[in-house]
């Protein structure tokens, strides 16, 4: 009963304050006349708060650009963590545009579109990206290509780095900044978090997105670290292949180091 009521008060605080929000991001689209980076990360700290998650970040978000994150993926609330732990934006998969309420939400937050079942980045797609690199957008990819059980790195796609490719090699930056990020949920209900915990959190395939936000409205107390690593120089002569892995080897170390039982009193 007390979880209902949770998740009920959750979504009515989410109905009062998300059209308004929405409203003056679509303004600072628009007129420029705030930061458009300022409402996401406002809102996403609201939500990921009803949601009973609690945010640690380690390191910090790389001052250089043009900045590429690549980080691990393993649920939908990835999105709301890392936006809430830094002015960010995504690169989406195409069919989240499509989404009646998600799609909107992710063009609000200017996400980059694009088609992740292809072999390769399509020109167009990795141009948009490199011209928001260019443009100073600190842009979050999620390496993986997919989300992964939480358990477990998935290898990271060096097709999906074809951006940061485009812009040395058109002479549109020296070198792109590439900062391995990991995002690990690390406690549930305080205690350490095991496969079974991690199922919890995980969103995989075609999952329903409700009963798993449901779902999380009604338990919360997740606790999830966000570690910004040491960066990784793409330049000219860098073969794709090899900062990719050397990028995933570095979020794997984060990932590791994370997943260990923090000592008590670490929040």
């Amino acid at each position: 009963m007390i979880g209902w009521l949770r998740a009920a008060a959750a979504i009515l605080v989410l109905i009062l304050v998300t059209p308004p929000a929405m409203l003056a991001q679509w303004l600072a689209i628009r007129t420029r006349l705030f930061s458009d980076r300022m409402v996401p990360r406002l809102w996403h700290r609201l939500v990921i708060k009803l949601l009973g998650i609690r945010l640690q970040v380690r390191g910090r978000m790389h001052e250089a650009r043009p900045l590429l994150l690549a980080s691990n993926h393993v649920s939908w609330t990835d999105i709301m963590v890392m936006s809430a732990a830094a002015p960010v934006n995504f690169i989406a998969k195409s069919e989240i545009a499509k989404w009646p309420i998600g799609g909107t939400f992710a063009r609000l937050q200017r996400s980059v579109f694009v088609e992740r079942e292809r072999r390769h980045m399509s020109g167009a797609q990795a141009s948009e990206v490199a011209e928001r690199l260019a443009a100073g957008d600190a842009i979050v990819l999620f390496a993986e290509g997919t989300t992964g059980d939480g358990n477990l790195l998935l290898p990271f796609k060096s097709t999906l780095f074809g951006a940061a490719s485009l812009m040395v090699d058109s002479g549109r930056a020296e070198s792109v900044t590439i900062q391995p990020t990991a995002v690990v949920y690390t406690r549930f209900h305080g205690m350490p978090m095991g496969r079974r915990e991690r199922a919890r959190i995980t969103w995989i395939g075609d999952t329903p997105l409700l009963p798993h936000l449901m779902r999380l409205l009604k338990e919360g107390a997740v606790d999830v670290e966000v570690h910004f690593g040491e960066p990784v120089e793409y330049r000219k002569s860098a073969s794709r292949k090899a900062v990719a892995q050397e990028v995933e080897r570095r979020v794997k170390e984060m990932f590791i180091e994370a997943r260990r039982a923090p000592p008590p009193g670490r929040r």
